[in-house]
């Protein structure tokens, strides 16, 4: 083990140490006697004067979760410019100062070799940096943490405001409806309080709090008389003292996990592909330069050569082409309004064939909706609404999420101005949690009275004696109580939370009840809520099913609910597996499962990030999109994380990309955008490499049997430049339908059988371009002489201009002429038409080297003018080369199933 790797052990160790200690105090908290608590911790019910604040401070830290900081401008420059391929032409570029400047004299020393490969480095680098800058300052301005304060009580002062990040261990602090909760905490003072903690646990229903402290042993997250930063009080107040501050909170264990950043498929992919390309190019320089060495018997020659086959292999446009393609996808996102953090996310997309979303906040709503007002027997009935209604409205306690939504629902049918006119308020009786239920007091303008309850099923069945059936009210026998368990049940397994509503008219003749009133009542309906889907996420599943994409829900929520919610968007409900369950299997057994059962429920974040983390051993690539601190974890293991919505700041942080309204139809924009990326970009790996590969392949044979260089060391340089800057239009061609249809990974040994396909039919055509030229059209303008026939030294160099004249040009058409055939396993143009820019940049390099020996540069390159003929004959051999690469495109697709 390296002493890094040592190092990194060391720290996770670490970690996962100081996650057990917090547990343990935090557990020791709930069980204490407030009093025993305060002493442990230093404090006192007056509070802490500034200078214990200041210890405490020291002690335990500041209340601030400490973040990764993103790259400094420099080390984003460091990060463009190094890698595999650009050190590689680095490496060329020393190596040429020394053979064609320090070694040389000064008229002979030649820059030129130097300048384009410099060019090369410094273009694909610089629009590196572009993109991936522009995408770090749009993370920075996302990762900034929300400001705000609390009530504290300090000492010898009433409770007063403090920004939260001065919150100490010891602190009492306040709470009250709307407040975030600033740190982890146990209470010891609360008054109808409910919590909102679905971004720590996945529920999607508020929690009830309380102040005693607790006996039994459970999971710290379940204690009822402990509260947690990242979560919100939903209504009630309390009163609590701190535990715990900044990195050591819950919330904080979690952001430290996710400081390191899993390598995904992309950087994996990306990094087999660059070794198996340098692997080539090591494999055949050496052998160039020892045949041409000992051939030629010209080592330094051979060296410039050796070198100008050395970029000539080296896709040095890799990272820019990667770059543009990811940049190009990242731009198409944002029209959808996608903030892309990290520009490799867009590939990654396209590789997806595992979406696993979090169930509160993603698949729902993340808000209680009235879903059903209904009878006895379960039939929809809008008095029981209005019933239901009047109780939430007329209450002057805080009105909950129960209350807001039959407000809600009640307006949505236009009830709401008749019922309010009709109606007048007598009294009410508070809701406490001993009765775990409410009631008013209401009068209409004929005088009529009603007591209306409403609350928990079993307590309103325990005061109604009659009920109202089919518009009769009966006496409540034993048999009808069963009847109305089973219709809640028969809910409750549909995912919903049920109340009743109970009424009874003229209860008595006074202004003023109590709890004694609630009895003899006639139990009349119930109220059903649900935090429903999003009205897109069927079509969204539905979408992501067709591109081969399997969703699976990963969620804290109960089985039950999450069974009922994912029945509602389509999902396979029959297998599911619960936290429970993965505590007691292995690693293998759960891989068994991961590809069969879509459902989890009941997980802690660390099982949530296990699940992906198997997922991807199993060779899939993962996304995960949620918007909780409970997601952070998952989403930073996998290849991709998606945040939705207002997601918590631990969610954005670890997200990858973020979408900034609720379509998540935009998943399969997303989706397409990724695979149109990866296939622009195979398109030049694959071609590049094939066709590098061929022509080097023909240097090395013309090396071995012609008398001089088939093309000067500049010329190959210049072809290599010039055809890779054709090449930067491959991120705007387009990409077949049926390409789009299937996740798509990085696989590089695909890129070897590539080679070894196409990489001969170029130096076939290579070959016969050799032919052609030594022995046709150099003997045509020499006079008729072959080259060992020629005495004159300048007639040699003419007859040598020409040669490599003619295989510059034939290098550049086939070359370009090979993308518009590739790029597509169709009929090129015919069924198939490359995009305008890429069709007129790839044109216009193809002319202008054409145009170049008849130009005043035509000298400096050592090149000269061609005879008509052997156009003629370029274009006979180009129609060979289509005719000859169509036949080898159908035997690869019917061997390996696809062309790219």
């Amino acid at each position: 083990m390296t002493v890094f790797k040592k190092r990194k052990e060391e720290a996770k160790k670490a970690e996962v140490k100081k996650a057990k200690a917090l547990k343990a105090r935090l557990k020791q908290a709930a069980k204490l006697p407030i009093m025993n608590l305060l002493d442990m911790l230093d404090s006192s019910m007056d509070g802490f004067d500034e200078t214990h604040v200041e210890e405490q401070m020291e002690m335990f830290g500041e209340n601030v979760l400490t973040s990764k900081q993103p790259d400094n401008v420099w080390k984003r420059l460091f990060d463009a410019f190094i890698n595999p391929f650009s050190l590689i032409l680095i490496i060329l570029v020393v190596i040429s100062y020394f053979t064609d400047v320090v070694l040389m004299p000064d008229k002979k020393q030649d820059w030129t070799t130097i300048i384009i490969i410099s060019i090369m480095v410094i273009s694909s680098g610089l629009l590196r940096f572009i993109q991936e800058n522009r995408s770090s300052k749009a993370a920075e301005k996302l990762n900034e943490m929300i400001e705000n304060t609390t009530r504290v009580k300090r000492k010898g002062k009433v409770a007063t405001e403090v920004p939260i990040n001065e919150i100490v261990v010891g602190d009492i602090v306040y709470l009250a409806a709307g407040d975030m909760i600033p740190a982890d905490m146990r209470l010891f003072q609360t008054k109808d309080l409910f919590i909102q903690q679905s971004s720590l646990t996945g529920e999607s229903a508020p929690v009830e709090k309380f102040a005693d402290h607790e006996q039994d042993d459970k999971p710290t997250i379940e204690y009822e008389n402990l509260v947690f930063m990242g979560s919100d009080v939903v209504s009630g107040s309390a009163i609590g003292i701190v535990v715990a501050v900044g990195d050591e909170t819950l919330i904080g264990s979690i952001s430290q996990e996710i400081q390191e950043k899993e390598e995904t498929s992309f950087e994996k992919g990306m990094n087999h592909v660059s070794w198996i390309l340098i692997r080539f190019m090591l494999a055949m320089v050496p052998i160039v330069f020892f045949i041409n060495g000992f051939s030629k018997g010209d080592f330094v020659h051979a060296l410039m050569f050796a070198i100008s086959i050395a970029v000539g292999l080296t896709p040095e446009m890799l990272p820019m082409i990667t770059t543009t393609c990811l940049a190009k996808g990242a731009y198409q996102m944002s029209k959808q309004k996608v903030i892309v953090k990290n520009v490799n996310s867009i590939q990654n997309f396209g590789a997806m064939d595992i979406l696993c979303t979090d169930k509160t906040g993603t698949i729902t709503q993340d808000k209680v909706v009235l879903q059903y007002n209904l009878d006895v027997n379960g039939n929809e009935d809008d008095r029981v609404l209005r019933h239901g209604f009047l109780n939430s409205y007329y209450q002057t306690g805080l009105k909950n999420f129960i209350d807001i939504a039959i407000i809600n629902k009640t307006q949505e049918k236009e009830m709401f101005e008749d019922i309010v006119d009709r109606y007048e308020k007598v009294d009410e009786i508070p809701f406490d949690f001993n009765r775990r239920r409410m009631s008013v007091v209401v009068k209409d303008h004929q005088g009529k009275v009603q007591l209306i309850t409403k609350g928990a099923v079993e307590e309103i069945l325990h005061i109604c004696t009659y009920v109202e059936l089919d518009g009769q009210v009966m006496k409540l026998h034993e048999d009808m109580k069963d009847r109305v368990v089973q219709v809640v049940d028969r809910l409750n397994k549909e995912g919903m939370r049920v109340i009743a509503v109970a009424q009874k008219t003229n209860p008595k003749d006074v202004d003023a009840f109590g709890v004694q009133d609630e009895q003899e009542m006639v139990l009349i309906g119930y109220l059903a809520f649900l935090d429903p889907p999003k009205p897109t996420m069927k079509a969204a599943i539905e979408a992501l099913h067709y591109y081969g994409v399997n969703v699976k829900v990963l969620t804290g929520d109960n089985d039950v609910v999450t069974q009922a919610i994912c029945k509602q968007v389509g999902m396979d409900v029959q297998d599911i597996l619960l936290g429970s369950d993965l505590e007691n299997m292995s690693d293998e057994q759960i891989k068994d499962k991961v590809d069969t059962v879509d459902i989890y429920a009941k997980l802690s974040p660390q099982q949530k990030s296990r699940l992906v983390r198997l997922m991807k051993e199993k060779g899939h690539a993962v996304g995960f999109m949620g918007d909780g601190i409970n997601d952070a974890l998952a989403m930073n293991q996998a290849d991709i994380g998606i945040s939705v919505d207002t997601a918590v700041d631990i969610a954005k942080e670890s997200a990858d990309i973020i979408l900034l309204e609720k379509d998540l139809m935009v998943l399969e924009k997303g989706i397409l955008e990724g695979r149109k990326t990866y296939g622009n970009m195979m398109k030049y790996v694959k071609i590049t490499a094939s066709s590098n590969f061929g022509n080097m392949f023909s240097v090395l044979i013309a090396s071995a049997f012609l008398p001089f260089l088939p093309m000067d060391p500049v010329q190959l340089i210049l072809l290599n430049l010039v055809y890779d800057l054709s090449c930067t239009a491959i991120p705007w061609d387009h990409m077949d339908p049926e390409y789009l249809l299937k996740p798509r990974r990085w696989q590089a040994d695909g890129i070897s059988s590539f080679m070894k396909y196409f990489g001969p039919i170029s130096s076939i055509f290579d070959i016969l371009t050799y032919i052609l030229l030594y022995f046709v059209i150099c003997p045509m303008v020499c006079n008729g002489l072959m080259y060992h026939q020629i005495s004159d030294p300048s007639m040699q160099l003419l007859y040598v201009a020409v040669f490599q004249t003619g295989w510059l040009i034939e290098s550049m058409c086939t070359q370009t002429f090979v993308i518009w055939l590739m790029r597509t396993s169709k009929i090129p143009f015919i069924q198939s038409r490359p995009s305008a820019i890429l069709m007129s940049l790839t044109t216009i390099s193809v002319l202008f080297i054409i145009a170049l020996p008849y130009t005043p540069l035509a000298s400096y390159f050592e090149l000269t003018g061609l005879p008509v003929i052997y156009f003629a004959w370029m274009f006979g051999l180009m129609f060979l080369y289509f005719v000859g690469v169509s036949i080898m495109k159908k035997i690869y697709i019917r061997k390996y199933g696809e062309l790219l």
